[in-house]
């Protein structure tokens, strides 16, 4: 059994429920950080944060533990729901107060005004929603130009064809997957990563490569354009499920090495 740290004192309780709730999963995987971190994609120390209370975990952090752990994924969900707004209402106020306070000046307008709270909290959550999705938008459409922008100047300066089909105007069309098998592993010919975190909005030939193994391995992602879109992402969770990963719809060691992965002989 894990000696865990005491959480801060200032947590409200239904963030240390589930905070309580992710270290005993945790303790039953009998998983190190480390090991954590290769099954879910999120770093060892992100974990940390996670599991001292310093950072609440993403949902999708919450919905890897479950299933590592074997538990209710949607009683986990609920738990993490109802942290998230308590979270949020914790940053909104700066120090959230002592949940055993005696302080009868402040103690009132909280019991008067619970509806109000609970209005602004889900407003200010709704802006997130947006603004969020508005910049994910904007920073996929930034990376493509980046991409496209750098393909053209070394299709410029190559003497060789370059691995992806250009347009007259110079927008990337469709990467050409060139499959190799070497020994037990295989090959697109675009990038010999192993390791590098793939997830939604990356662009690149690491996305390209992945794409050619994700269509060899019979879950296509749409076109091999180097775009990490939601084609590319249910293609990957597709893939994670048919091999027995983490469903998490991010390209981590694990799935890399079940794409490169050759049958023997």
């Amino acid at each position: 059994m894990s000696r865990w740290k005491a959480l801060p004192a200032e947590l409200h309780p239904h963030v240390h429920q589930l905070i309580v709730r992710l270290r005993r999963l945790k303790d039953h995987s009998e998983l190190s950080t480390r090991q954590l971190a290769a099954k879910t994609g999120y770093s060892a120390r992100s974990w940390q944060r996670y599991l001292n209370g310093r950072s609440l975990p993403p949902l999708e952090a919450v919905e890897a533990m479950a299933r590592i752990g074997r538990d209710d994924p949607a009683r986990l969900l609920v738990m993490h729901e109802t942290a998230a707004q308590r979270w949020a209402e914790g940053r909104t106020a700066g120090t959230a107060p002592p949940e055993d306070s005696s302080a009868t000046p402040d103690h009132t307008p909280t019991e008067r005004q619970p509806h109000g709270r609970a209005l602004r909290v889900a407003v200010a959550a709704g802006a997130v929603v947006t603004v969020l999705s508005v910049s994910v938008a904007l920073l996929l459409a930034v990376r493509l130009t980046e991409a496209r922008a750098k393909l053209a100047h070394d299709r410029a300066d190559a003497d060789v064809t370059a691995p992806a089909t250009v347009s007259e105007s110079l927008v990337p069309v469709i990467y050409t997957c060139r499959l190799e098998r070497r020994g037990d592993r295989w090959h697109a010919g675009l990038s010999s990563t192993t390791d590098i975190l793939l997830s939604n909005t990356q662009v690149g030939l690491e996305v390209a490569e992945a794409q050619c193994l994700l269509r060899r391995a019979g879950t296509a992602p749409g076109d091999i354009d180097g775009v990490f879109g939601p084609k590319t992402r249910r293609a990957v969770e597709r893939m994670q499920k048919q091999n027995g990963l983490i469903v998490n719809g991010v390209i981590d060691p694990p799935t890399w090495q079940a794409l490169r992965k050759a049958a023997p002989e």
